[in-house]
């Protein structure tokens, strides 16, 4: 265990826990949009800098990524990080001025509006879906594609997936909303920001209902060693 100390309060965590989850674990208030427990931290949303202090030298960090150190200072709420917060949340607000979650976590910081060019996306690029679909699923079906002004999540080619599995993960994990699905009859639509792909559902032996996307069920078959027939009911008609 180390000492720290966030806004005056001194807590014990992990060794190699960091600065945001030993806030988190304390009801210490760290605003962040890209960040998940079940994957690796990526820095990429900027919202959780904190100003840390450690022999005698301050610097603004991502909390996401710095590990806590014994005797480490963290301000989370000082007037430095909250006018760098405000700008980074001016820049996000430009990029998707009409996304409430985006809105509502703007006004949350104070910032009503923004001075920066408007666009009119709904992809923040913090590649939590990329990441959810790469290290828990395991397929790696999507990706950020491009750099700079260009930089986009994407299948290969903005063509339809051959390795998507249709799972839905990438739309759970995004903090925008900015993919989305929807099961119409025996199909699952899934919307990404750049393009479309459908999966056929499975079919209830039992009752007839479509429930879950074929390729998924025969992926975890696969890598469960399951019975080919495991899933050929639904969970509702299941022994």
């Amino acid at each position: 265990m180390v000492t720290l100390t966030i806004d005056g309060r001194e807590i014990q965590a992990e060794e190699g826990t960091t600065i945001l989850e030993a806030a988190r674990e304390n009801n210490i208030y760290i605003p962040s949009l890209c960040y998940h427990e079940e994957v690796t931290p990526y820095g990429a949303c900027r919202l959780c800098l904190v100003e840390v202090a450690r022999n005698r030298r301050e610097r603004l960090v991502a909390s996401c990524l710095y590990e806590v150190v014994e005797g480490l200072v963290v301000k989370t709420n000082s007037e430095r990080i909250v006018n760098n917060r405000r700008m980074i949340m001016e820049l996000l607000l430009a990029r998707c001025p009409n996304n409430k979650t985006i809105q509502d976590l703007a006004r949350q910081l104070g910032v009503e509006k923004t001075s920066f060019k408007l666009e009119d996306k709904q992809c923040i690029l913090c590649a939590l879906c990329v990441r959810v679909c790469q290290e828990v699923v395991g397929v790696s079906a999507i990706s950020l594609v491009n750099r700079g002004v260009d930089r986009q999540m994407a299948t290969p080619f903005y063509e339809p997936s051959d390795v998507c599995i249709g799972c839905g993960a990438c739309a759970y994990v995004c903090p925008t909303g900015a993919i989305g699905f929807e099961d119409v009859g025996d199909t699952r639509h899934i919307r990404w920001p750049n393009n479309e792909m459908e999966c056929k559902l499975k079919k209830c032996k039992t009752c007839g209902q479509y429930w879950a996307p074929e390729k998924q069920l025969d992926y975890i078959i696969k890598r469960a060693n399951l019975s080919p027939d495991a899933f050929d009911n639904c969970p509702d008609c299941r022994d």
